[in-house]
């Protein structure tokens, strides 16, 4: 397992846990995201009837978290717990649902939303095993990606919000009415700076841009990692080369967090152009939002070569 969970954290979440108050006593519902996206999104939705925080920073590979005991404290107190699913968060989400001895958080109960079950899932897998990598059998889990899978996720965020706290039904439609608008006009505008796009093809150095692939209209030809999670060598980037020589990619899409230095070599061999895409909310200090995110991600995919 690529995840790994931090030395020593049961010993100090049990301090943690006995030093926080009651969740109860608190005004606001709490609301907690693996995701920072999931975060802004409850955030914008619920307005002052929500307090929010996430687990992961933007900046972040969520295949690599260290479960720490300021995590255990923040799941402590959430009343609703909002994660990525389809075993992204397995090697340390599980130990900190355990720690923070919150029931309302527990699968199975309001307070527990798994984002994956409100999306369609691209790349299921029947029968994964460790030759293939970090594959998902579930389904390809970055589907945070796509403003398409986002907007289904808000809405079930949506409802999770109106059943945890019916009394602040009307605030929460009127906050979902403020998203929806927003959505449907950026997103029209987003498909429309894409449009010159259709159809070029791009090689992605880790397999998780498939649902803004699908979205954005463009064909993903290869990656730079041989599978997912495992680094790239030299001679596999020399075999990709060969691969898509001849088939004019235009663009190496990858994360914040990935090193750069072959995908550089592959850019410059290739002639494709290497785009750094903020997959999260938070990948630098000036995108705050999901607006802010795909607003990025259409520019930099659309700028003037």
């Amino acid at each position: 397992m690529r995840n790994r969970i931090g030395t020593g954290l049961a010993v100090l979440a049990v301090a943690a846990v006995t030093a926080v108050g009651s969740p109860s006593a608190q005004a606001r519902l709490r609301v907690v995201g693996t995701l920072p996206d999931f975060a802004a999104i409850a955030a914008e939705i619920g307005g002052d009837r929500v307090q929010v925080d996430s687990l992961i920073r933007g900046t972040q590979d969520p295949h690599f978290v260290d479960a720490k005991p300021s995590m255990v404290v923040k799941v402590n107190r959430a009343d609703l717990l909002i994660c990525i699913g389809m075993g992204l968060e397995d090697g340390w989400l599980p130990v900190l649902i355990t720690q923070s001895r919150n029931g309302r958080i527990l699968n199975g109960r309001p307070g527990y939303l798994d984002a994956s079950t409100l999306i369609q899932p691209r790349d299921v897998v029947a029968n994964p095993d460790r030759s293939m990598g970090d594959v998902h059998g579930e389904g390809n889990p970055h589907y945070y990606t796509s403003p398409v899978e986002l907007y289904q996720v808000a809405r079930g965020i949506l409802d999770r919000l109106v059943a945890l706290d019916p009394a602040g039904r009307d605030h929460y439609m009127a906050g979902w009415a403020a998203f929806d608008a927003r959505y449907r006009q950026r997103e029209a505008a987003w498909r429309a700076a894409l449009a010159p796009l259709q159809g070029a093809r791009v090689v992605v150095y880790h397999e998780s841009w498939v649902y803004l692939v699908e979205w954005a209209g463009l064909v993903q030809v290869a990656a730079l990692e041989p599978v997912p999670g495992i680094p790239p060598s030299p001679a596999h980037v020399s075999k990709v080369l060969n691969t898509v020589r001849s088939r004019d990619v235009r663009f190496l899409i990858q994360e914040v967090y990935h090193p750069t230095s072959l995908s550089r070599v592959f850019a410059q061999k290739s002639g494709a152009r290497l785009v750094i895409l903020p997959s999260m909310v938070g990948a630098d200090a000036t995108i705050s939002s999901v607006w802010d995110k795909f607003d990025r991600i259409v520019e930099r995919l659309t700028r003037p070569e």
